[in-house]
């Protein structure tokens, strides 16, 4: 599929009740949740395609139905597999069968930021360009990061990091400098996975490009 030299991952799961956005099942039913994280899926390929010189792939989590229903809503990008026992072998091999393509820069984001503006990834990508830096961090509020963009694979940075902690973004820049790499960091955005998140100002305004996601939370905290 590869058309432009740049390309784009983006890691998603399958919409299903009890499997997405449990940590809101407090104040949403299961299947309340896992139609706010459809929203947020749907917003998220929807801005992604607006990057019309990058290259998008979708890695799914899942069994099942899984690859076919993410094949009726990813039109334009190639449905793979995640591969992998955590977060890191997961997204470590998604890197690599990316690359072996013969990308030039790849980066990688989730479905859990669908009003991250586009700019922020087309920075990372522009940023890259320069032959002095090595990757691209986008810092989240709740100490992971929201993208990482490399120009090769760096298999260090998806090993020894606590994933479920929120010292991810802390250790992998740590790891980072510790080979050697250069690194930036791009503005601090945030995720949507608590309570708290879905009263976020930023999520709630009218041009913030994801109008589903906004849509579901002001019918269910009128």
């Amino acid at each position: 599929m590869r058309h432009n030299d740049i390309a784009l991952i983006v890691f998603a799961k399958q919409p299903i009740a009890g499997k997405v956005k449990t940590r809101l099942t407090t104040v949403l039913s299961p299947e309340e949740a896992a139609e706010l994280y459809r929203c947020m899926l749907i917003d998220t390929l929807s801005k992604v395609k607006q990057l019309e010189t990058v290259d998008i792939y979708l890695f799914f989590e899942g069994d099942g139905d899984a690859a076919s229903y993410f094949a009726t809503i990813a039109d334009g990008m190639e449905v793979l597999p995640q591969r992998g026992n955590d977060l890191g072998e997961r997204m470590m091999d998604a890197f690599q069968r990316i690359f072996e393509r013969g990308y030039g820069s790849v980066a990688i984001i989730g479905t859990d930021s669908p009003d991250l503006p586009v700019s922020f990834i087309e920075e990372a990508f522009l940023s890259l360009e320069d032959a002095r830096l090595d990757a691209v961090f986008g810092p989240s509020e709740d100490g992971g990061y929201y993208l990482l963009a490399l120009k090769r694979l760096h298999a260090e940075l998806f090993q020894g990091i606590g994933w479920s902690s929120q010292a991810v973004l802390r250790e992998s820049v740590a790891t980072a400098e510790k080979v050697g790499m250069r690194t930036m960091m791009l503005s601090f955005w945030h995720d949507v996975d608590t309570v708290a998140d879905l009263h976020r100002a930023e999520l709630l305004h009218i041009n913030n490009g994801a109008p589903l996601t906004r849509a579901f939370i002001m019918k269910s905290f009128p």
